[in-house]
């Protein structure tokens, strides 16, 4: 998510010069800034080793010839800036990533291993997919102004996945931007879903529709983290480096080699591209991106995932060419997605997938079939309901995260009803205190402590025990103020006293208020997590909606008592006739 003005504006104004030098395509726009932005991101990267080479007393071994880094060419002028990145750097970009020894005539097995196969050394999908890349910009001023403003952007100094996000804001610029499910993964979600899934360093991770490989990123950075020693994970200035020092050299290998693997279904190549050099930013050497429909008749691999991490489209419909060891009937990608899900996990493999609230509580025959095979024939394990506005502004969908594990079964699901996810759910998405994910992972990561069970219990206990006179004592103001609204409404012009009587109730009142709100705001979010019997979800259609078994306490609301209320209707009767007959005597006089 975009969140910096300052940036957004940068983005407008690269987006307005590029179509301004004739490239009115808004992919081509897209693809043209990805470029630069990924030449930029090189430098930063190769800045960065260097920084960390001398903080370890080691040799600094450039990856990047002096020649084609961004900070050597970036400050040539006029017509050659525009030679040089045209036929020195961008070529050297197309190949990036290919093995030194390969040739033309092994490029047709390479191409084999990008659709499964094994190899010591698989042409980088990168490379694949860069082959008909073409470098559109064809002014130098032009070249030089963008490149400007990416300077003035500190990419390097953002904390977040700069790339990715500033993806998303240009996609927001397309016509169809939205459409279809296009809207790109938050990555505090990704990061609680790759947190709650805990990949380890030898399983093999995928993601069957993955535009940007944003959460193939955070698997891989989460693994290197966990196999960091904590000693050398900060730098001097508090920032974390990941390093992986921790792992084995075969696990190593098969982390940047094997593990990861992405399919995504774009075939004008932009989200390839993109999520290609995404992956190579983190450190795979050699992407495994493929050009593929995971739901289609050509995708045949099953069993072949430990882990699956994803955000698959929804709202589509897929009227032919579906995998014919998909449900013939079933033709909602929503669903057909978690059937490909389960066929490409091994026994025991693990996901975590964003699906829509219509998948949790369906009443279809196809919604049913696959709620009751998650939980019937494998281990539904959780469920995070998430608020409605975590993908705004791009949609205002309600969405949930299931976890589960494929062959098992279990007697009971593991629930949370998210209230807020550290941000707003406007449009505006601002950066907000209220944030439940911490919680969301202690209590996943402990939900079978039954020590912290009994202490979020007995806790919920004492709140209960404080909340009483508070609210006990909020009735009667409530009461009092009823009261007092009467008393002023009918009270004498010259008699304040109703009126400062109700101020200062209300007054009270709010003051009240202001101490019950932090212990109901406590009780809230240690209700949000809770236990299913899967009997019970099975006597309701296999429903999983959350808010179908959260528990949620009702206050006690304040009712006049229907005596008093009559007899202030009397006495405001009476009263009323009494201004009419006054009313009356002054037009007789």
């Amino acid at each position: 998510m975009l969140t910096n003005s300052e940036l957004k504006s940068q983005v407008d104004d690269i987006w307005d010069r590029l179509w301004s030098a004739g490239l009115s395509l808004p992919t081509d726009s897209i693809e043209q800034f990805s470029y630069l932005l990924f030449l930029k991101r090189l430098d930063d990267e190769e800045n960065k080793r260097e920084k960390q080479a001398k903080l370890r007393n080691k040799p600094f071994e450039p990856k990047i010839p002096k020649e084609l880094r961004w900070s050597h060419w970036r400050n040539f002028e006029g017509a050659a800036i525009l030679k040089h990145v045209r036929d020195e750097v961008f070529p050297w970009l197309r190949s990036l990533g290919n093995p030194k020894d390969k040739d033309k005539d092994t490029e047709a097995a390479d191409s084999k291993t990008l659709e499964g196969s094994d190899n010591e050394q698989p042409l980088s999908s990168f490379v694949l997919y860069m082959q008909n890349a073409e470098f559109k910009i064809s002014k130098a001023a032009t070249l030089i102004e963008v490149c400007k403003i990416i300077d003035k952007m500190n990419i390097a100094e953002q904390n977040q996945d700069v790339q990715g996000d500033l993806y998303e804001y240009l996609l927001n610029k397309l016509s169809s931007a939205g459409r279809n499910g296009q809207f790109r993964t938050p990555r505090h979600i990704i990061r609680m879903m790759v947190e709650m899934i805990d990949p380890q360093p030898t399983e093999r991770i995928g993601d069957l529709a993955a535009g940007t490989c944003g959460f193939l990123v955070n698997a891989y950075e989460y693994i290197l983290e966990k196999h960091t020693n904590p000693e050398g994970l900060y730098d001097a200035e508090g920032n974390k480096h990941p390093i992986g020092d921790l792992l084995s050299e075969a696990e190593r290998k098969f982390l940047k080699t094997e593990a990861l693997t992405a399919y995504d279904n774009d075939a004008g190549m932009t989200m390839l591209r993109i999520g290609s050099m995404n992956l190579m930013l983190h450190g795979i050497e050699h992407p495994r991106f493929f050009l593929m429909d995971t739901l289609s008749k050509n995708f045949e691999a099953e069993k072949f995932l430990d882990v699956v991490l994803m955000n698959p489209p929804f709202t589509g419909k897929m009227d032919s060419d579906v995998n014919p060891a998909l449900p013939d009937k079933c033709k909602k990608t929503e669903l057909l997605f978690l059937y490909q899900i389960l066929r490409s996990l091994e026994m025991g493999g693990r996901c975590a997938v964003i699906v829509p609230d219509g998948v949790m509580f369906g009443s279809s025959k196809q919604h049913q079939d696959i709620r009751k095979k998650l939980l019937e024939e494998n281990r539904l394990d959780g469920v995070v309901s998430m608020p409605s506005g975590v993908f705004k502004p791009y949609a205002g969908v309600s969405t949930a995260v299931l976890m589960f594990t494929r062959g098992a079964t279990s007697d009971r699901i593991w629930f949370y009803d998210m209230d807020h996810d550290g941000f707003s759910l406007d449009d505006k998405r601002q950066a907000v205190s209220e944030n439940d994910i911490p919680d969301i992972l202690e209590c996943w990561k402990r939900r079978f402590d039954d020590d912290f069970n009994a202490q979020r219990e007995r806790r919920k206990l004492e709140i209960k025990e404080l909340l009483k006179p508070l609210k006990s004592q909020r009735l009667e103001l409530e009461r009092d103020i009823h009261r007092l609204k009467f008393e002023e409404a009918i009270a004498p012009e010259d008699d304040d006293s109703p009126r400062l009587a109700l101020e200062s109730a209300e007054q009270n009142l709010k003051e009240l208020s202001e101490k019950i709100a932090p212990l109901q705001n406590e009780i809230n979010r240690l209700n949000r997590q809770f236990w299913v019997d899967r009997a019970l979800v099975k006597s309701n259609k296999y429903d999983l909606s959350a808010s179908r078994y959260r528990v949620v306490e009702q206050d006690e609301v304040f009712y006049e008592l229907p005596e008093i209320t009559t007899g202030r209707m009397l006495k405001l009767e009476s009263f009323i006739a009494a201004e009419v007959r006054e009313l009356e005597q002054l037009l007789e006089s």
